[in-house]
């Protein structure tokens, strides 16, 4: 009988253990699928973003070309029709061979 007792003790502690193992698995992929959603950033509508950046441009055909190579390598484009490069430092910083702005 003092055997049974034994065995029955140590199956409720492994049990215990194994639940405690899970729980605790559980969390860290919780937290872990947490961190990546915060690094991952969204993709922006580069379509839609260039419209707006081009809709007062003087060669919009040309404008929309170059901000979409622009969107889609920075993820971004600034707001307005010109200028507020500070808010898309990628964006600002591409140049073309000639060394003159590539994003408008």
């Amino acid at each position: 009988m003092g055997i049974s007792k034994a065995v029955v003790a140590s199956l409720l502690v492994s049990l215990f253990l194994i639940q405690f193992a899970q729980a605790f698995h559980s969390n860290q992929l919780s937290e872990a699928k947490a961190i990546l959603d915060k690094q991952v950033p969204t993709k922006i509508d580069c379509g839609e973003a260039c419209v707006a950046r081009c809709k007062l441009s003087k060669r919009p055909n040309l404008c929309h070309r170059a901000c979409g190579t622009c969107c889609s390598r920075c993820n971004c484009v600034p707001p307005g029709t010109s200028g507020n490069y500070e808010s898309c430092a990628c964006y600002a910083e591409m140049t073309t061979r000639g060394n003159k702005k590539k994003c408008p």
